[in-house]
């Protein structure tokens, strides 16, 4: 592997060029340019703006993210991510290759691949022992049940695509690689995989792994026609956090309630937000019960648990010294078949879960109206070691290059 890394263009320019390339196509949507466009302009527009990280009003709470060991070895995620490297052609090392303070980690969306320009390479011109290497080193990051919930978010994708009759936008395969940094166990690097519905940041420095931003989401949430007929997705990070609601008492859910009703998507923090101001709101995890904490915690779990193993054991150990810092907030009724959205939040986490309004089902559900068919997941690290920086600026200043 070549030790020289490349920068990317900014993508509002890629954009430009591939909408005039596209331009003379009498096939392709002039809708689709002006929305590629506003996504291109909009993510340029977060770029511009230094990270600093997701915080409150009062600013950046520091020394939160100490660099120290963490007794889990990293080498099977080193060792994976070297293969994959090795096995890419030098063409495709130079698409998938950037420095580990790249802003490639910020470049990453959630909508399809029709309004949007990834880089990297996909899964779907990786075959053979190519392939294996890239899922192992999905396989060395995430846990079973991670890697499960990846492939089954994939799977709507195609659904989307048979439901819509379209190649461009939907397709399970069109999940991007890129790699930033060198794989080591002593210096910093990590990799993402950016798709639609699915993305995973993972930062590593030594034995220390940060997977976020991390976003999990899909549409249909459960597939009763086509390929993947009976997937079905986040049924447990949706069920579980409805009962902690409903296990509150009454005046910790009047205190929970951000809004009483459900009219309009509510995620705070995905693409383009990285710097986004989000204060504590709802109920304060301190009144709660220990039966309530220990719900609360099931619940974290669900989304966490999705890294590997030991990697989200110090996770959610590190979460859980935050414990009675943590705040949960709700939007929506509590009633067993409510649409809703709610939030964790403390100093080292931020989970939003939302149900949306439909996109690529429009055909089989109400268009506007909210739906348990469509959910978003985000899963983010605030106060400012998204993506490892904190971590990476500490590793920086005690050892600059």
């Amino acid at each position: 592997m070549p030790r020289s890394l490349r920068f990317t263009a900014p993508l509002a320019m890629i954009a430009c060029a591939v909408s005039l390339s596209l331009s003379g196509q009498s096939d392709y949507n002039a809708n689709q340019l002006r929305v590629k466009k506003f996504f291109a302009d909009r993510q340029q527009q977060a770029l511009d703006e230094p990270f600093v990280g997701i915080a409150t009003s009062d600013g950046i709470q520091p020394g939160l993210f100490p660099i120290e060991a963490t007794g889990v070895t990293t080498q099977p995620m080193v060792d994976a991510a070297d293969t994959f490297l090795a096995a890419l052609s030098p063409a495709q090392q130079l698409r998938t290759v950037f420095a580990v303070d790249d802003t490639e980690w910020r470049r990453w969306c959630n909508v399809d691949n029709g309004i949007y320009i990834r880089q990297g390479v996909p899964l779907k011109e990786l075959h053979g022992t190519v392939r294996d290497a890239a899922r192992n080193l999905m396989r060395t990051t995430l846990s079973a049940k991670g890697l499960a919930l990846a492939d089954a978010i994939r799977k709507t994708d195609e659904t989307l695509r048979e439901l819509n009759q379209s190649d461009l936008e939907y397709d399970e395969e069109l999940y991007f690689f890129t790699v930033m940094g060198l794989p080591s166990t002593t210096e910093p690097w990590g990799w993402q995989l950016d798709g639609h519905h699915l993305i995973i940041n993972t930062f590593v420095l030594g034995d220390q792994v940060v997977m976020t931003p991390t976003f999990l989401g899909g549409e249909p949430i459960h597939t009763t026609t086509g390929k993947h007929a009976g997937n079905h997705i986040l049924q447990d990070e949706q069920n579980q956090g409805l009962a902690l609601m409903q296990s509150l008492t009454p005046e910790q859910q009047t205190a929970a309630t951000l809004a009483p009703e459900k009219t309009h998507n509510d995620n705070q923090a995905e693409a383009f937000k990285d710097n986004v101001i989000v204060d504590y709101a709802g109920v304060r995890v301190a009144t709660f019960t220990p039966a309530q904490k220990a719900r609360l915690l099931d619940l974290i779990g669900l989304y966490i648990h999705n890294q590997a193993e030991g990697h989200a054991r110090v996770r959610m150990a590190e979460i859980e010294t935050h414990l009675d810092d943590t705040w949960f907030g709700w939007v929506g009724a509590a009633t067993d078949d409510a649409v809703f959205y709610y939030r964790i939040h403390s100093p080292v986490v931020l989970i939003e879960f939302d149900h949306q309004t439909p996109v690529g089902t429009h055909m089989i559900n109400e268009r506007g109206r909210i739906t348990r068919d469509h959910i978003h997941t985000v899963i983010r690290t605030p106060n400012g070691n998204d993506y490892g920086k904190d971590l990476l600026r500490q590793h920086l200043e005690a050892h600059p290059h």
